[in-house]
């Protein structure tokens, strides 16, 4: 089996790191009024906690699944 590679790869640690299953944060991600990446990513780190990779991660992900 291949290693997951991408954002994805951030996905388990950003579940250990901060005690949320990523399906929470895609929620407040999508729920949010903004919509541009770096706002999104600003947003979790204000708000949130969240380091600068994991909020990267997660909007890249949760973004990417909207687009397809």
């Amino acid at each position: 089996m291949a290693a997951t590679k991408g954002p994805a790869s951030y996905l388990p640690a950003i579940e250990k790191a901060y005690g949320r299953p990523v399906g929470e944060w895609q929620d407040l991600i999508r729920s949010s009024s903004l919509e541009r990446h770096m706002e999104l990513v600003s947003w979790l780190k204000a708000e949130y906690g969240l380091g600068h990779g994991h909020a990267n991660a997660l909007v890249a992900h949760t973004l990417a699944e909207r687009a397809a």
